[in-house]
């Protein structure tokens, strides 16, 4: 299949370029549920008049149903989006992308999804989704699974769906809140996977960043002892990763701790720990929930992250070896495999 595709690429170069551009109609319609047209075209940056010729066509292959309120997946188009999944991420080179990430971090899993999801809301639903994959292939009943905050971590929980309730799963914040919008708190999206699961949750309410004062007495609580336990047992975590300075301000720390953050090298930020360039942590939190003991003995960390600006993030998380699935987007990932690449020719000169 993969020889008559490159063949037919000769012949008829636009052939893949109508394809990934169909694939990508349907995909957006899947994950909207139903959306205009003109939304539509906005979200995949292409012309209502381009458009319309496309949904027309997917119309009337049975793929794609027209309404008044909008344009909705058919059930074929739905089965056919499956069947062409794993194709079309070996034609447009995701696959490679996930076996060289892969290997050379020794994940046991990358996905990668198409698209940059900082400019895209369509790959930052996909980003979701394909987390929201991973995590319920991962799921056993009366798991513990904690998790953190975050717009990307957002689109998992919007994304994860389930055919059969898990009752006796539970979802907790991986620690306490950023003070940020009330949407992507971790309080707010475990309560949300746990909704949408059928499963159970529990909330931390207590502050992200704390004094040393205030920590002791507030781990002197029986309710948040109680609680705390059960986070640190959590046998999957789902955490994003952040830029460090962007995180650092974000947090809203003092600037002599921004700038101590900065001098020692860091890139990256995940679980409240900031990492530099070799992944080796370099400052973290006071925070009430996971510590990096937790999350060494956790049994599936998933990342899930994703656009060119965050490769290099990631890839310093990746380099600790806390985690072991990495869910990206192909902007992301492209720019690790050119450092990856890059850190190759260093050592061989």
């Amino acid at each position: 299949m993969r020889q008559l595709i490159e063949l037919q690429q000769q012949l008829v170069p636009e052939l893949l370029d109508t394809m990934r551009k169909r694939y990508l109609i349907l995909n957006q319609v899947m994950l909207a549920g139903t959306i205009g047209r003109r939304t539509l075209a906005s979200e995949l940056g292409m012309t209502e008049r381009v458009l319309r010729a496309e949904t027309d066509f997917l119309k009337e292959q049975g793929l794609l149903e027209i309404q008044t309120a909008g344009m909705l997946i058919s059930d074929e188009g739905r089965t056919l989006l499956e069947r062409l999944e794993p194709m079309y991420n070996s034609l447009f080179g995701l696959s490679e992308l996930e076996e060289k990430i892969k290997t050379y971090f020794g994940l046991t899993q990358v996905i990668v999804v198409p698209g940059d999801s900082e400019s895209s809301m369509q790959a930052k639903r996909e980003l979701g989704k394909a987390a929201g994959q991973v995590l319920r292939a991962s799921m056993k009943p009366d798991d513990v699974i904690a998790v953190t905050g975050g717009t990307t971590i957002a689109q998992v929980a919007n994304q994860l769906t389930i055919s059969t309730a898990l009752k006796s799963i539970r979802f907790v914040p991986a620690r306490g809140g950023l003070g940020e919008s009330h949407d992507y708190q971790a309080n707010t999206l475990a309560s949300t996977m746990a909704k949408r699961t059928g499963g159970h949750y529990r909330l931390l309410h207590v502050p992200d960043h704390l004094g040393e004062e205030a920590f002791a007495s507030l781990m002197q609580e029986p309710n948040i002892q109680e609680l705390v336990e059960v986070i640190r047992s959590a046998r999957i975590v789902v955490h994003g990763i952040g830029d460090a300075m962007v995180m650092a301000r974000r947090r809203k720390l003092e600037q002599t701790t921004v700038d101590e953050i900065a001098a020692e090298g860091a890139l990256a930020e995940a679980f409240g720990f900031y990492f530099d360039r070799s992944g080796a942590v370099v400052h973290k939190m006071q925070t009430i929930g996971l510590r990096l003991d937790d999350i060494v003995k956790t049994e599936v960390v998933i990342g899930v992250a994703g656009g060119k600006s965050k490769g290099e993030a990631i890839a310093a998380v990746m380099r600790s070896g806390y985690d072991d699935v990495l869910v990206t987007d192909e902007a992301a990932a492209l720019e690790i495999v050119a450092l990856i690449e890059q850190n190759g020719s260093n050592a061989q000169q």
